[in-house]
């Protein structure tokens, strides 16, 4: 089992659509600490499986990190979808889940800016993350765009109605249903962003909505910069199957990079094999460094190249200014030079 896994209660479970639930997660105290987060983030489920032992699924957080609120996950049905209906048909006040500790980098780093925020379905939960917590905690203003096929089938439609009333200076939201105004396009779109064209704009949604809008904002020319997205994609190996890496170092080979890892106050000299990823060359010399996902999606791993240059074989959370600025995937990571200098914890 990952060693970042831990059994949580569930507190409670409220119906939000006939198609959601929020499950509502209970912590005992000494778990609290390993569960603090920043919004955006999200959680990964492992949902029992018959075929296979288990299935793992990520699902964000909906609440405010910096108040005391509970820790809190929604869950939307998918036809066919294997995990969001067990979950929706099987998880009760009561509960046991094994979770993995807060992950993934999809939020603003500070509360001061004004934000347009584009979401369709499920993909309101980081948003409505990011809305608490710029709402509670600084003076940016927010323009929201969410999109459903009906009034019915809108997540947080109560909880956004209420911080509509407290917030009316600073919150505006347009609600679109396909019922009525049919299915989103880049056109529509683009008229409805323009006034919010200089923002910086979090997006979150189903593929075909995403693109939509990220046409939109391209026409627009809103730089690839000031564009953020989060997306749901299907984790291809399963964090809590995996065995635990050996504590008993693997041979470096002949070849190799001359390694200095920065980690938790402590510096290791290692050796790193040309074709072996940073982490696991972490993890067969027994140091614990953050991981997850292990497929470049969470971000978890990333860390700061201080010295030599390294490359991603996959990259699907930084961006482009992280990179330029020396950030990396310690799980996609290849060294390129003969000397190389990785910090964590920046």
């Amino acid at each position: 089992m990952n060693r970042h896994a831990h059994e949580v209660r569930v507190f409670d479970v409220v119906q939000e659509t006939p198609e959601a639930v929020s499950i509502v997660l209970g912590l005992t105290p000494e778990l609290r600490e390993r569960f603090v987060y920043t919004c955006g983030q999200f959680l990964t489920v492992r949902v029992p499986s018959a075929q296979t032992g288990s299935v793992a699924r990520c699902y964000s957080l909906s609440g405010n990190p910096h108040r005391d609120e509970a820790l809190t996950v929604t869950v939307k049905r998918v036809a066919g979808g294997y995990a969001s209906n067990w979950l929706c048909d099987n998880v009760v006040p009561g509960s046991t889940l094994t979770v993995l500790e807060p992950s993934g980098k999809f939020g603003p780093d500070g509360a001061n800016e004004d934000l347009l925020l584009l979401a369709a379905g499920s993909g309101i939960t980081p948003i409505m993350s990011i809305i608490k917590t710029v709402l509670a905690c600084g003076t940016g203003d927010i323009a929201l765009l969410y999109a459903n096929r009906d009034p019915g089938s809108t997540i947080f439609a109560g909880q956004l109605e209420q911080l509509t009333r407290e917030h009316p200076e600073r919150l505006r939201i347009q609600h679109w249903f396909e019922t009525d105004q049919g299915v989103p396009d880049a056109s529509t779109l683009t008229t409805l962003l323009a006034p919010f064209a200089e923002r910086a704009t979090y997006l979150c949604g189903p593929a075909g909505f995403m693109a939509a809008a990220a046409a939109a904002l391209a026409g627009l020319g809103v730089p690839a910069s000031r564009i953020h997205q989060e997306k749901y994609l299907s984790l291809a190996e399963n964090p809590f199957e995996q065995p635990e890496p050996s504590s008993t170092p693997a041979s470096p080979g002949t070849e190799g990079a001359a390694l200095e890892v920065e980690i938790d106050g402590d510096r290791h000299t290692l050796t790193w094999p040309r074709q072996t990823r940073l982490l696991d060359v972490l993890l067969e010399h027994g140091i614990d460094v953050p991981y997850v996902c292990r497929e470049s999606i969470c971000g978890t791993c990333v860390c700061l190249v201080r010295k030599g240059r390294t490359r991603m074989v996959a990259n699907d959370s930084l961006p482009e200014e992280d990179i330029a600025q020396g950030l990396t995937l310690a799980c996609q990571s290849l060294p390129d030079t003969d000397e190389i200098f990785i910090a964590f914890d920046q």
